[in-house]
């Protein structure tokens, strides 16, 4: 197969062109060229293909298009296949045009002048208009535009190659059509100026340089580059360096060495840490990438490490070299880029690659005037050598790129707080991305500085620090600095000082530099105004994380630019993604974080979180209505301006929101509460009441109930009575699932007071009912029929049909725990009528296990087990696990007093798995107990 990209989208197999369909799916397919042998996510794939405007059945239209690639595809070296969540196009990337063009032309920069012209022709021959001709995707876009910087440095390399072999006349006809179609490129200028000068034409070459100079100030108000201003004045003087090869290696100082002619061995490394503990496992992983690498012996050795200011990314660089320094006899090349340098001017490639020829004994005025010539220089002398190249403090890829030797016997470490995702997927660099230190690694950081008995003499203040400082190494390094200034202080008093979060930052301040708001400061001012806003907000967002949609309603943006920006300060590793989608921050970037928010104004800050509560809120209430579609419903009202719910398709996407986003909705009731919005408190209370009993969050459900109450006292006289009975009825219910029995029927009686008060016979009726339930757990089954009686009646008088079959249901299982199994049988076989007429899943799985309870203690075994196991996948279509623990327990119990000892075990297994799932340890030991009793000879059934 062949690829063709650089120019319309085409195909072909064994010379043949490969219909691959109309512009829609070429843009499919385009994607996934581009990222060949790569997975890209569905969600991604979307984005790039649809951005803003997907159609409305967009997974199935994108499955249709890769099912007829596939079949474009078949029976070729090429193939499409799913990974997980994410496609993948597996081809050789020789057979990609843009693939190839790239190649070669960074096997270019790494030749001879000759060869190298030789590369670049060919790469630029590969072009035949506009990549992706006839797209227009803004991801397209995009890489469009990437790839025309890319081919317009190809050409200039190309003609900077053809200036060094001396073929400056033939180049002067193309060079001045240039420069006229791109007046303002300094490069191109010099080009030109060099051909003219080079052709005799002199006062044409300078009269060119006086044309861009005016330009440039006319159009940028700014002079010319000092390289362009360099070639000037040689073109003025008439500098012979212009017209001849200069020497490429001065003499060394030591007369050894210059009668060698040997040029010196750079060793440029900075001193080791003097102080360095744990990262065994990164440091074991730089090894093994050389390793590796080494036994391919293929191309560059590149280990990328990234991570956030302070995180030591440095100091491990450093520590491997130094501890490695064996392997690279030939020498070290060390360079700090300061690409987060405060003062905000990183060191250019430029003067980098100078650096790094002096290093090697380059004579000044022997290196060339242009990048790219100093760059093949640069290559030119590493080749063949064992050299270590250390590049610190990174600010991109395109900082980094002109330093890359193109030996495949050297060895890069790059360290940045960028995620160098570009260096990654060009150059195959080894990503690693540095963490928080583990408390035991951190804790020895610690100790290697204080001393061992001083940690240990004081246990609780040295376990305040290390949480103070949250594994962050600088943080630690600071900690032990001001400890170790004053030996004869406890411990306690700096773990005090750093306990208040407000101040933790400041306590945390070595100096101007040296201080872990400034290190953060430094990434923080590289940031566009949009993405130094969003960095901000999430700094306000409460919970331990946060998905894209709910940063997209935070910060009021689209979900794309929210994308561009989470993954901008996820390069900026000021944030990270430990999982597909959600969002962390460190705790001491968000305290910094914070005070950034602070300097918006208080109505962003206030409408952004309003915003986010009123999402986690509707969108809570719209997965509630699926989980249980007949409980009824609370007015809400609308959400806040510009606020964008999700919404649901099944029950599965619904528990599935539910079960990552419960951190988050706990914290977000706790915002809503230390903000005073009550109704929101006892809201989220109520759209989550259905979830938590579902998965078993007993104790959460318990602690949203309580503040629900405080909340409820705070509304208006007016609604505060209704308000009320739900919400004592609710937080009866969490103390009785939390087995507290008296608190219960406190609120639960207070619950049908009001009621009772109110006239409100359908509170009073959900009341018995949770008060039937109150006294089962409590062990009273008598009383628990009786109110499951009271509230029968109740419901049968208000033409509410499910909620009677519940409670018929209710009625029978009471009736069974009392003996009473004949009206047992009639009263549950009647509420799964009605339910069953009315499509009511939630309580038909209830009403089936009721039945296969009687059933089994009646004797009817298999009739029980039939029962027991409808009402288990009536559980799991709803995904409730929790009644589902229950149920598989007694199937346990009617498969093992049945004979079938065998099915008993392993239902009695699953069980146990579903009780310690929700920490129900009570109910683990007895099923537990069970199954060691399996194998014991009985007479009565096991379960008794």
């Amino acid at each position: 197969m062949e690829f063709r990209l650089l120019g319309g989208i085409e195909a072909y197999r064994c010379g043949r062109p490969v219909d691959v369909g109309h512009a829609r799916q070429q843009c499919v397919l385009a994607v996934l060229l581009i990222d060949a042998n790569t997975a890209v996510g569905v969600e991604e794939l979307i984005d790039r293909v649809w951005a803003n405007h997907p159609p409305h059945r967009m997974r199935e239209t994108l499955h249709s298009y890769l099912t007829r690639l596939r079949r474009a595809l078949a029976d070729t070296d090429a193939d499409i296949s799913r990974r997980g969540t994410s496609y993948q196009l597996t081809v050789d990337e020789q057979s990609v045009d843009l693939h190839r063009f790239r190649q070669l032309t960074s096997q270019a920069r790494a030749s001879s002048d000759d060869k190298a012209a030789e590369l670049l022709d060919t790469a630029l021959g590969l072009w035949r208009g506009e990549p992706f001709a006839g797209l227009d995707t803004p991801w397209l876009h995009g890489i469009r535009a990437t790839l025309g910087k890319e081919r317009r440095a190809a050409e200039l390399d190309h003609t900077d190659l053809e200036l060094r072999l001396g073929n400056h006349t033939k180049l002067l006809a193309t060079l001045a059509s240039q420069a006229e179609a791109h007046p303002l490129d300094e490069r191109l200028a010099g080009q030109l100026m060099l051909a003219l000068y080079r052709s005799g034409r002199q006062a044409d070459a300078l009269n060119h340089y006086q044309h861009t100079r005016n330009l440039l100030t006319a159009e940028l108000g700014v002079d010319p580059s000092p390289t362009l201003q360099q070639l000037h004045r040689q073109i003025l003087t008439t500098d012979p360096r212009l017209s001849t090869t200069p020497p490429l290696v001065r003499p060394s100082r030591t007369t050894a060495t210059a009668q060698a002619g040997q040029p010196p061995v750079p060793r440029q490394l900075p001193a080791p840490p003097r102080t360095f503990t744990g990262r065994r496992a990164e440091l074991d992983g730089l090894t093994a990438t050389l390793d590796a690498q080494q036994s391919v012996d293929s191309t560059v050795r590149i280990s990328a490490i990234g991570g956030p200011g302070g995180i030591g990314k440095t100091w491990l660089a450093l520590h491997w070299a130094h501890h490695n320094l064996h392997r690279f006899p030939d020498g070290q090349l060390f360079v700090n880029l300061r690409g987060f340098d405060p003062s905000g001017k990183p060191i250019s490639p430029q003067d980098a690659v100078r650096g790094f020829l002096e290093a090697l004994g380059v004579d000044p005025a022997a290196i060339p005037v242009a990048l790219d010539a100093q760059v093949g220089l640069y290559r030119s002398l590493v080749a063949d050598k064992r050299m270590l190249i250390l590049i610190d403090n990174a600010a991109n890829t395109s900082q980094v790129a002109p330093l890359l030797p193109g030996s495949s016997t050297c060895t890069v470490l790059v360290t940045s707080r960028d995620r160098l995702t570009s260096l990654i997927a060009a150059h195959d660099a080894h990503p690693l991305p540095l963490d928080v230190l583990p408390e035991e690694e951190a804790h020895g950081l610690l100790a290697s500085r204080l001393g061992v008995t001083r940690l240990a003499n004081e246990p609780a203040a040295a376990a305040d620090l290390l949480a103070s400082c949250a594994g962050l190494p600088l943080a630690l390094s600071i900690v032990a600095g001001r400890a170790q200034q004053h030996p004869e202080f406890p411990l306690t008093d700096l773990a005090h000082e750093l306990h208040d979060t407000t101040n933790r930052l400041a306590a945390l301040h070595e100096d101007n530099t040296n201080s872990v708001r400034t290190i953060l400061s430094w990434s923080y001012t590289t940031l566009t105004p949009h993405h130094a806003t969003t960095f901000a907000l999430l700094g306000l967002a409460p919970g331990p994380d946060i998905s894209r949609a709910a940063a997209a309603n935070l910060t009021n943006n689209t979900t794309t630019n929210t994308h561009t920006a989470l993954r901008a300060l996820e390069r900026s590793s000021l944030i990270h993604q430990p999982t597909p989608g959600r969002y962390r921050m460190h705790d001491l970037i968000r305290l910094y974080a914070q005070e950034q928010a602070r300097q918006l104004p208080v109505e962003v800050r206030e409408a952004a979180l309003l915003r986010l509560t009123d999402f986690y809120l509707h969108t809570a209430n719209a997965g509630d209505k699926l989980l249980d579609p007949n409980r009824g419903s609370v007015e809400l009202g609308p959400p806040a301006p510009d606020c964008q719910p999700l919404a649901f398709s099944s029950i599965t996407s619904a528990m599935s929101w539910f079960d990552a986003e419960h951190a988050c909705l706990l914290a977000v009731q706790q915002l809503a509460e230390q903000r005073e919005w009550s109704n929101k408190v006892w809201q989220l209370a109520w759209t989550l009441n259905c979830f938590r009993r579902l998965r078993g969050h007993v104790l959460d459900n318990l602690a949203a109930w309580r503040a629900a109450i405080a909340a409820s006292r705070q509304l208006d006289r007016l609604s505060a009575g209704a308000c009320s009975a739900l919400t004592h009825r609710l937080l009866g219910q969490a103390y009785t699932r939390a087995s507290r029995h008296i608190e219960a029927l406190q609120h639960l009686h207070r619950a049908l007071a009001l009621a009772e008060r109110d006239g409100d016979p359908v509170n009073q009726a959900q009341t018995h009912h949770t008060l039937a339930l109150a006294w089962e757990r409590h062990g009273n089954d008598e009383k628990a029929l009786t109110h499951a009686n009271l509230a029968l009646a109740l419901w049968h008088g208000l033409d509410r049909p499910v909620d009677e079959a519940r409670e018929l249901n209710a009625v029978g299982w009471y009736s069974a725990r009392t003996g009473r199994y004949e009206a047992a049988q009639d009263s549950c076989a009647k509420g799964l009528a009605i339910l069953r007429q009315h499509g009511d899943r939630v309580v038909e799985a209830d009403a089936l296990d009721s039945l296969g309870y009687i059933a089994h203690r009646t004797g009817y075994f298999h009739a029980a087990i039939d029962y027991y196991q409808q009402a288990i996948a009536g559980y799991r279509t709803m995904a409730n696990t929790h009644d589902e623990a229950g149920t598989l327990e007694r199937l346990g119990n009617a498969y093992a007093d049945s004979g079938a000892t065998a099915s008993a075990r392993g239902t009695w297994q699953a069980a146990v798995e579903l009780y310690q799932q929700h920490h129900r340890g009570t109910d683990s030991d007895r099923v537990q107990h069970q199954l060691a009793r399996l194998d014991q000879p009985r007479t009565t059934p096991i379960h008794a």
